[in-house]
C-alpha cells in the first residue's frame, strides 16, 4: 500500500516540530501525525454525518496515554494495560478541549471527537505541546467546520531569561513561572500558569512571548492548509425561524431584565424560571411546535447574554447591583472540627467551601505511575462538588473531568507555598467540600484549603487566596473587566480569568474563554484588578488566621527524623525485614519510613514512642569508638569472660583478664550473669567490641 506521505516542517524553540498526513486512519476526517524530538502523536479528527436532535454541540476531546510510548509496561501489578485515564491525561485533554471550543459554532449539532494518542515520548519534550499543535492542523485540513487554526506554546522564566518550550529537565532545575498559552492569532483563549509568587508584568512578559510564538505557529499552518486543506463541509447550523425570533424577543421585552437584575441569586434563578415557562406556555398555546420550543429557549438565553454585555459595558450594571470591581461578603473560620488535623470555612456571596486538612507518615504518600511520571507526591488536593452545592439531587459517583481540573488548580495555587520535606516531612491531603456553589469554588478552594493549612500547624511560607475575573465585550470591542464573578456572569460572560496568590505575587492562573480570545490589554487590566482583589480577601482570611499554629494537632501523628549513614540502611532493615518491624513491634510507632540518602522518618502517635524508635535506630548504627563507656547486661559467662548485650543490637566480650585488677579465680566471682554493668570500649576489630570492667 502507498502511504502517500507528506510531510510538513517549522522550527520551534530550535527545534523541528513535524507534521505528517498520509493514509493512515484515513477513514478519519482528518488524521495527523505530530513530532517534536523524541515525542510522537497522532490526532484524528471526526465529525459524524447526521445530525442530533439536540440543543448544545456534541464535541468530545480524548487524550490516549500509552505506556508502550515510554518503553515500559507500566499499571498495576494485576492490570498490565491502560485503564482509566490519569488525572494527567485528563488535565491535558481539558487544556486541548478549551482551547479548539471556543472557535466551534455553538449551533452545530453533529457528533465530532478529538482522540489524541501519544505513540512514543521521550522523556524531554512535553507531548501536550505536540498535541495541542498537531490536533489544530488536523481540524484545520479536514472538511470539519472550524475558525482556526491555534497556536500554543509552553514558556518559563528561568533566572533571568524567559523561554520558550523548555524541557522536562529545564523544569526540573526550577523555574519561577510556567505556563502554556493557546489560542488564534493575536489573541489568547486559554491559559495554564504555575508561578512562585511572581509579579504581574513578569507573566505578562510571559504571555507577550507566548503571542509571538502562537502567531508564527498559526502562520506555519495557514500555508498546510493552503497546500492540503480540503473544503469545509456544508454543515447545517440550527437556526430559527426569523418570525420565532421576533415573536420571542417581543414576549420578552421589559420583562428580562425585570426578572434578571436581582441582587438574591435564588430570586433571580426563580424569576427567569418562571419568564422562561411563561414564555414556554404562550409558544404552545399559539400553538407551536415542539422544535419552535426548543428554539425559544435558546433565543431566550441569547438575550439574556446581549443584555448581560449591554448592561455592563455601557451602564456598569451587573445582575446583583455590585460594582464592577466589588467582591461580595466574605466569611472566614477556623478550627471547625476538633479531631480534624486543620479544618476552615470559606464563602464568598452564597459559595462556600470547607477546607479539611489530613496530616500522615511520609509513606502514605500517593504513588504515581503515569506514562510521564513515576513517583511519590507528598502534598495532594481533592475537591469535591456534591450535587446539592447547587441546590439539585444527583448520583454522586467517583470525580469527573470537572472535579479532577478544579482539585488540580487549586493545588496549583498552594503546592508552591507547602514547606519542603526536609522542614516539615508529613503527607499532607488537602480536600476542599463545596458546600454551595454561585461562582468560582475553585478559588474558593484555595482560600478555604491556605486557612486550614495553617490551623493545621503547616508552616507555610504565606497566605494564599484566589479569585475570578470575568469579561463583558461588545461587538465594537468595547469591554469591561468584573470582579469575582457570580453564577450568571460565569454563564454569559466572555471568559473565566481565575488568579490565586499570596501579598507577595501570583502563583497560579488559569483561563478559559466564550469568546475567540482577548488581547494582551484585556489581560494586562485583568491581572491589576484580580492583585487589587486578593489583596482584599487576603485581609479577610487573615482575620481568621494569620500565620500557622506553632504545633500541631493533638490527633495528628509524631514525625521525627534522623539521619544515619546509607551503608547501615541495611542493619536497620535487618534480614527480610525483621529488624525494623522488631522496632516497630517494640516501641509501637506506627511506621519508619527510610529513603535511600539516609534520612530515617519516624511515625507515632506520641513523641515519646518516636524518640524511643530513634533511639534504637541509633543504637543500632552507632560507631562504637576505643574510649566510649557503655551500660548493659551481663547475657553470657564464659571459662575466659563474659559477654555484654548493650545498645539494641550490639555486644561485647570482657575477657577475665579485664574483669579486675589482680588474679581472677572465676569469672562468676566478679559478674554474674544478669547483671548490669558499665564497661569501656578498649579494642575494636572486625565488627568484634572488646570491653573493661577494670578500665571503668
Amino acid at each position: 500500500m502507498n502511504l502517500n506521505r507528506k510531510e510538513f516542517s517549522t522550527d520551534v524553540a530550535g527545534k523541528p516540530l513535524t507534521f505528517e498526513v498520509s493514509r493512515l486512519a484515513e477513514q478519519a476526517n482528518a488524521a495527523v501525525i505530530g513530532k517534536y524530538g523524541g515525542t510522537t502523536v497522532l490526532v484524528t479528527a471526526v465529525m459524524s454525518n447526521r445530525d442530533k436532535d439536540i440543543n448544545y454541540m456534541p464535541l468530545i476531546v480524548d487524550y490516549e496515554e500509552k505506556f508502550y510510548a515510554t518503553g515500559k509496561i507500566l499499571g498495576s501489578r494485576y492490570m498490565r494495560r491502560e485503564g482509566r485515564s490519569s488525572d494527567e491525561a485528563t488535565l491535558t485533554g481539558r487544556m486541548i478541549d478549551r482551547t479548539i471550543r471556543p472557535l466551534f459554532d455553538n449551533n452545530i449539532r453533529r457528533d465530532m471527537q478529538i482522540i489524541v494518542t501519544i505513540l512514543s515520548f521521550d522523556g524531554e519534550n512535553d507531548p501536550d505541546f505536540v498535541a495541542l499543535a498537531t490536533t489544530s492542523v488536523a481540524l484545520a485540513i479536514s472538511d470539519i467546520p472550524w475558525k482556526g487554526p491555534i497556536g500554543g506554546i509552553r514558556v518559563a522564566k528561568i533566572g533571568d531569561k524567559y523561554v520558550a518550550n523548555p524541557t522536562i529537565s529545564q523544569l526540573a532545575e526550577g523555574f519561577d513561572l510556567e505556563c502554556v498559552v493557546t489560542g488564534p492569532k493575536n489573541t489568547i483563549n486559554m491559559i495554564e500558569l504555575e508561578g512562585k509568587q511572581v509579579q504581574e508584568d513578569e507573566i505578562q512578559k510571559a504571555f507577550d512571548l507566548g503571542q509571538k510564538e502562537i502567531n508564527k505557529l498559526i502562520k506555519f499552518q495557514e500555508s498546510v492548509v493552503k497546500e492540503i486543506g480540503k473544503e469545509k463541509a456544508d454543515v447545517e447550523i440550527s437556526q430559527p425561524d426569523p418570525e420565532l425570533v421576533k415573536k420571542v424577543e417581543s414576549f420578552l421585552e421589559g420583562k428580562l431584565e425585570k426578572a434578571m437584575y436581582v441582587a438574591d441569586k435564588d430570586k433571580s434563578k426563580d424569576n427567569l424560571s418562571v419568564l422562561h415557562k411563561e414564555m414556554t406556555d404562550m409558544l404552545k398555546d399559539d400553538d407551536h411546535e415542539e422544535k419552535d420550543v426548543a428554539f425559544a429557549g435558546n433565543i431566550f438565553e441569547e438575550a439574556l447574554n446581549n443584555l448581560f454585555h449591554k448592561n455592563i459595558v455601557e451602564n456598569d450594571k451587573r445582575p446583583d447591583g455590585r460594582k464592577i470591581d466589588e467582591v461580595r461578603d466574605l466569611y472566614s473560620e477556623v478550627g471547625l472540627f476538633e479531631r480534624h488535623h486543620g479544618s476552615a470555612l470559606f464563602a464568598r456571596g452564597s459559595t462556600q467551601s470547607l477546607g479539611v486538612t489530613t496530616l500522615a507518615a511520609p509513606s502514605e504518600s500517593q504513588q504515581i505511575d503515569s506514562m510521564e511520571f513515576q513517583g511519590k507526591k507528598h502534598f495532594f488536593l481533592h475537591y469535591n462538588f456534591p450535587p446539592y452545592s447547587t441546590g439539585e439531587t444527583g448520583w454522586m459517583r467517583g470525580p469527573g473531568r470537572r472535579e479532577i481540573g478544579h482539585g488540580a488548580l487549586a493545588e496549583k495555587a498552594l503546592k508552591n507555598i507547602i514547606p519542603d520535606q526536609s522542614e516539615f516531612p508529613y503527607t499532607i491531603r488537602l480536600v476542599s467540600e463545596i458546600l454551595s456553589s454561585n461562582g468560582s469554588s475553585s478559588m474558593a478552594s484555595v482560600c478555604a484549603s491556605s486557612m486550614s493549612l495553617m490551623d493545621a500547624g503547616v508552616p507555610i511560607k504565606n497566605q494564599v487566596a484566589g479569585i475570578a475575573m470575568g469579561l463583558a465585550i461588545n461587538e465594537k470591542g468595547a469591554y469591561k473587566v468584573l470582579t469575582d464573578i457570580q453564577g450568571p456572569e460565569d454563564h454569559h460572560g466572555g471568559m473565566d480569568f481565575k488568579v490565586a496568590g499570596t501579598k507577595d505575587g501570583v502563583t497560579a492562573v488559569q483561563l478559559d474563554v466564550k469568546v475567540d480570545g482577548i488581547t494582551s490589554e484585556i489581560i494586562k487590566d485583568t491581572l491589576e484588578q484580580a492583585k487589587k482583589a486578593r489583596l482584599h480577601i487576603l485581609d479577610a482570611l487573615n482575620k481568621a488566621i494569620k500565620e500557622p499554629r506553632k504545633e500541631i494537632s493533638k490527633y495528628a501523628p509524631t514525625i521525627t527524623i534522623t539521619k544515619i549513614d546509607p551503608d547501615k540502611i541495611g542493619a536497620v532493615v535487618g534480614s527480610g525485614g525483621k529488624m525494623i518491624n522488631k522496632i516497630v513491634e517494640d516501641t509501637g510507632v506506627t511506621s519508619i519510613d527510610i529513603d535511600q540518602s539516609g534520612e530515617i522518618y519516624i511515625t507515632a502517635d506520641t513523641a515519646e514512642a518516636a524518640e524511643e524508635a530513634k533511639k534504637i535506630v541509633e543504637d543500632i548504627t552507632h560507631d562504637y569508638k576505643v574510649g566510649e563507656i557503655v551500660e548493659g547486661k551481663i547475657v553470657k559467662i564464659l571459662e575466659f569472660g563474659a559477654i555484654v548485650e548493650f545498645g539494641y543490637n550490639s555486644d561485647g566480650m570482657i575477657h577475665v583478664s579485664e574483669l579486675k585488677d589482680g588474679f581472677v579465680k572465676k569469672v562468676e566471682d566478679v559478674v554474674k550473669e544478669g547483671e548490669s554493668v558499665r564497661a569501656k570500649i578498649i579494642k575494636t576489630e572486625r565488627g568484634k567490641i572488646s570491653l573493661s570492667l577494670k578500665g571503668v
